[in-house]
């Protein structure tokens, strides 16, 4: 199992790479930058979110909190980057 520092990295790493990819859209497309403006600010949220999750104390089964931090953060990269390929 990753380290809870590896864990945080992680999400740091996926959600801040959403982000650039924001960035990068505002860029070609300067005329719709309010859609990806929510994207950010969605990603941003979801970040504040997972690391209160992987900061919790007091979580009886630490590998299946862990795993299920994971899989969100999966799921929620995913989310964000089919709602910018739609924009």
């Amino acid at each position: 199992m990753a380290t809870i520092r590896d864990l945080k990295k992680t999400i740091n790493y996926e959600l801040s790479g959403v982000i650039e990819e924001c960035y990068a859209w505002q860029l070609v497309n300067s005329d719709k930058s309010d859609k990806a403006e929510k994207l950010i600010d969605q990603a941003i949220e979801s970040f504040d979110i997972l690391i209160a999750k992987v900061n919790e104390t007091g979580v009886e089964n630490k590998k299946a909190h862990f795993q299920s931090i994971t899989t969100e953060l999966s799921k929620t990269t995913t989310s964000l980057m089919k709602k910018l390929v739609k924009l």
